[in-house]
């Protein structure tokens, strides 16, 4: 297996985390996460690094820093 298709979700688990992403929750718990990384079949790792540079991808779009973890910061 090559190292992109390793790092890379298909675009069917892609689908799935970008639904879970902007109808369900940014910052999905543990378990949820667990749930999203079942049903995307990726590990819980893949599925919470996905996120996390998803949410930078967000917040960059809205103008905010990517980084930080509420509107307040």
């Amino acid at each position: 297996m090559s190292t992109e298709t390793a790092n890379r979700p298909t675009e069917d688990q892609v689908e799935i985390l970008e639904y879970n992403f902007n109808k369900v929750n940014k910052h999905p718990d543990p378990t949820t996460l667990c749930l999203i990384a079942a049903e995307a079949g990726l590990s819980e790792e893949e599925t919470q690094k996905w996120f996390k540079q998803r949410l930078a991808q967000w917040r960059q779009s809205e103008g905010l820093p990517s980084e930080c973890r509420s509107v307040t910061d």
